[in-house]
């Protein structure tokens, strides 16, 4: 039980590693395919590695439930594509971090707790810190734009990931190939004819088994065997490690005080995971919810 539950630990740190670095590789092929094209690669290849392993189209979905699950496909895709700008601006470390404040304002929003008034100054202190980085060295409000918007559509995302949990893994599978039918689009028409060449495309598939693959299949794994808050504590370690994954990768070396900032942010995820007035649902990740619930229907069947 013990090993188990110490694989299970591993499976899950390992995924968001995956994850991390996927992000941080993806702005590697920025100066051949842009950040549309580096999208349009991870959500179309992403979205037939999971259309083989979960067979969306047997998903029986009533008519009723198909605007929420249009409308987390399209999130899907729209916050890819905003956070991939957003990296062709800012350093990934501090994008994330500022992109984490979307699905965690959605978190404490939906709670009434005293004690969320503390990880609300917790992320506004790290979100101040964050553009005091080294002389002369400012924050490109282009990529603030973006991110921002990214972490509006990572809020809305989880709101209505919310919805849509119950339908299973296949629901995942089914809103990536929403989010591909436009974002493929939009990456072939910035990019070209340049994303079929073989050597991008082993690029893309590497990035979106590192970035969303590989994490799957470890958090189905991990999901099995720890509780969600510890798998949402984790995971709410996310600004922490893209920094680092940014830093080896692209050497995208922050100031110590931007590493604090990072750091407050961090604090705010992990309390507000802890806290979480829902106790069934991870606050920042939908699909971790949606896992952990078919996860569940398992278990009770047995």
């Amino acid at each position: 039980m013990t090993n188990n539950h110490h694989l299970s630990v591993l499976a899950a740190f390992s995924s968001l590693v995956s994850l991390q670095i996927g992000a941080a590789f993806a702005k590697t092929i920025f100066p051949v395919a842009g950040p549309e094209g580096a999208a349009a690669l991870r959500i179309g290849i992403a979205a037939l590695i999971l259309g083989v392993a979960f067979r969306p189209w047997g998903l029986a979905v009533p008519s009723a439930r198909w605007p929420n699950l249009l409308v987390y496909g399209v999130m899907i895709g729209a916050m890819n594509l905003l956070i991939y700008r957003a990296f062709f601006y800012l350093p990934v470390g501090i994008a994330i971090s500022i992109q984490v404040i979307g699905p965690l304002g959605a978190a404490l929003l939906a709670s009434r707790r005293r004690i969320d008034l503390l990880w609300i100054a917790f992320a506004v202190a790290g979100l101040a810190i964050l553009p005091l980085g080294k002389p002369n060295d400012t924050l490109d409000p282009r990529g603030l734009a973006f991110v921002s918007a990214a972490a509006v559509c990572w809020g809305m995302y989880v709101t209505v990931g919310s919805k849509v949990a119950d339908l299973g893994s296949r629901a995942v599978a089914t809103g990536m190939a929403i989010a591909a039918a436009f974002v493929v689009p939009i990456g072939f028409y910035r990019a070209g004819q340049t994303l079929l060449e073989p050597r991008l495309l082993a690029c893309g598939l590497a990035v979106a088994t590192l970035s969303s693959a590989l994490p799957f299949l470890l958090d189905i794994y991990a999901l099995k065997r720890l509780p969600r808050s510890m798998f949402g504590v984790l995971m709410s370690a996310s600004p922490a490690v893209s920094a680092f994954a940014s830093l080896l990768i692209l050497d995208e070396r922050l100031s110590f005080i931007q590493w604090i900032g990072i750091g407050a942010i961090t604090v705010a995820c992990v309390g507000t995971t802890l806290f979480s007035a829902r106790g069934r649902e991870c606050p920042q990740h939908p699909s971790v919810t949606i896992k952990w619930k078919e996860n569940q229907k398992e278990a009770d069947s047995v």
